[in-house]
């Protein structure tokens, strides 16, 4: 694995380790110094032509807790707004000695054209590509169910997948990368995937992803569901009118109060409610729902630090090989604990 690009790409085995290598970086973050030694010489490049603070913020946390170096590049106000193109801003890089590029792009594939070339020599890890993907989003909401379907049954969480799990995607997930990436990553981890939209808000070609499709929400919550996540409504990239009212959407398609009540008459009372983030309250989902005991987003944010940290630590520290396994053994997980704590001393 020498770049992290795609959720198609991860194999169930890559998929786990990156995982549990993320449990052991959570770790980190309940210790007094919060740092670890691994990277440390290595230089990670923050390259977002698109804003996005709180991706932006995970990914320097991730890397400065593993005591790299951060370099952070915005487009606004760089050469790229004279006119530069990628190729030139990535041999720049490339000139300065980075060995990791987090890139954010507004154009779909540019992360996977930046690690095609020769342009640079250094792993690449897409941070968001147009409508396209966002893999290391969907790692961490792969994280947070993780550990709460463990949670359920009873059972540790290192080594353990998503099968049996019912999640549903709700919202725009036509512009949506987040849902791309989650439903190739669910499926591989063996959870049962329903996206609820629209059907303006669903992509052509939709019928042939591994999931199941859904146009009233309400329907889907009675089937029963062990997750929800709700999708940020993205306005800044509609030129058309997809819904008549953002009243009618939040009455149809939003998760309102009532249809977090409904979770407990149904009976649904380990369901729980996730978003991405940023929100859209009073859209796609209620203050209520956002801020009840139900809600994992403040675990996600939380969680999205350890992951980053577990791929910039796997990409980075020379071991690209793919496991053996389909599934990562209790013995593989301590040896892995052992390393990191070797490492953190």
């Amino acid at each position: 694995m020498k770049h992290l690009l795609s959720t198609g790409d991860l194999s169930l085995a890559n998929a786990i380790r990156i995982l549990d290598t993320a449990e052991e970086m959570a770790a980190v973050g309940d210790r007094e110094v919060k740092k670890l030694p691994a990277l440390r010489g290595r230089t990670v490049v923050n390259l977002f032509f698109e804003d996005s603070t709180r991706t932006r913020i995970s990914f320097e946390a991730a890397a400065k807790r593993l005591s790299a170096d951060v370099i952070n590049f915005a487009a606004k106000g760089s050469s790229v707004s004279k006119g530069e193109s990628l190729k030139d801003t990535a041999q720049t890089l490339a000139a300065m000695g980075a060995d990791a590029v987090v890139i954010r792009h507004w154009a779909s594939g540019a992360p996977h054209r930046l690690a095609a070339t020769d342009w640079i020599d250094a792993a690449v890890i897409n941070a968001g590509d147009g409508t396209h993907e966002h893999p290391t989003q969907a790692l961490l909401d792969a994280f947070t169910m993780r550990r709460h379907w463990a949670k359920l049954h009873g059972t540790p969480s290192a080594g353990g997948d998503l099968k049996g799990m019912r999640v549903a995607i709700a919202g725009d997930v036509l512009h949506s990368r987040v849902a791309r990436s989650n439903v190739w990553l669910l499926r591989t981890l063996g959870a049962e995937v329903t996206l609820v939209a629209p059907p303006t808000l669903l992509p052509i070609g939709v019928g042939k992803w591994p999931c199941s499709v859904s146009y009233n929400i309400d329907e889907t919550l009675a089937k029963g569901v062990d997750a929800v996540m709700m999708l940020r409504v993205q306005g800044e990239r509609m030129n058309a009118s997809f819904f008549p009212s953002t009243r009618e959407y939040s009455r149809r398609w939003g998760f309102d109060d009532n249809r977090l009540r409904a979770l407990d008459e149904l009976g649904l009372k380990d369901t729980i409610i996730m978003h991405p983030g940023p929100m859209n309250r009073g859209l796609e989902i209620s203050a209520a729902a956002a801020d009840s005991p139900r809600s994992t987003v403040l675990a996600q944010v939380r969680n999205g630090v350890s992951i980053r940290m577990a791929a910039l630590y796997l990409l980075l520290s020379g071991d690209t090989r793919e496991p053996a396994v389909t599934a990562v053994a209790p013995s593989a997980a301590h040896s892995n604990t052992a390393n990191l704590n070797r490492e953190s001393h």
